[in-house]
């Protein structure tokens, strides 16, 4: 082992390959292998009552996207759904809040595809959180930031909604939301923009926002009744 020693001193390569030929049997072995079955387990798309299946869209966005792109979310359930069924493959490629603020989705995203044009850049936010401040389109035109806003809509604030359920069930107070019509809204602003309404859809779509390099939008309608994965609006009632 006098070898190896000096080995891992020197060159951290020479020295992988010292290890490579020792014969070892680690006894959490077992352990790893379970961790790695739930956490594939967890990762695997899940069931849902609704025409739109945001489980099966973001996986498909993990599985087509580059590896370095860049991936900014908004605050809500709907990034539950990103971050439980998205797989980040390289550092770097996520841009989120710390602290659960809503419509900073614009500004970030905008920034980092200026700082990296050579990367896909995608903004992942909800209804509520649009509506907060989706006049940022101009500035996504003005400055022709090529990048792909996912407009997650179930016509709530869905976050807020999942709470009221869960402490007074069927006593909604001010989280329904009524929302303009999002492609008509983008277009106004010279944006391309298409309505996704079907998991089926959504491949398609998403292709064609790709092939633009300029602003894009995909209003990506869901239903509120699918509130989280493997959580319903029903459910929560029954409980």
């Amino acid at each position: 082992m006098s070898g190896l020693r000096c080995w891992a001193l020197c060159e951290p390569a020479c020295a992988a390959d010292a290890l490579a030929v020792l014969k070892v049997e680690p006894r959490w072995r077992a352990w790893r292998e379970a961790a790695r079955a739930d956490y594939e387990g967890y990762a695997a798309p899940v069931e849902v009552k609704s025409a739109l299946n945001l489980s099966h869209l973001y996986r498909h966005l993990a599985d087509t996207v580059p590896q370095d792109a860049i991936i900014a979310n908004d605050a809500g359930n709907f990034a539950i759904w990103l971050h439980r069924f998205y797989r980040h493959r390289r550092f770097a490629t996520q841009v989120g809040p710390t602290s659960g603020a809503m419509a900073m989705r614009y500004p970030r995203p905008s920034a980092r595809s200026l700082q990296h044009p050579e990367r896909e850049v995608y903004a992942v936010l909800g209804d509520g959180c649009f509506m907060m401040a989706g006049n940022e389109l101009a500035t996504c035109v003005r400055h022709n930031v090529a990048i792909t806003i996912l407009l997650v809509d179930n016509s709530s604030f869905g976050t807020i909604r999942m709470h009221q359920e869960r402490h007074y069930p069927k006593r909604v107070h001010a989280t329904d939301l009524s929302n303009p019509d999002f492609v008509a809204y983008a277009k106004s602003f010279g944006i391309w923009a298409k309505r996704v309404e079907r998991t089926e859809d959504f491949p398609t779509a998403l292709a064609e926002a790709r092939g633009l390099n300029a602003p894009a939008l995909l209003h990506i309608k869901t239903d509120v009744e699918d509130i989280a994965p493997g959580v319903t609006i029903s459910g929560l009632r029954a409980r």
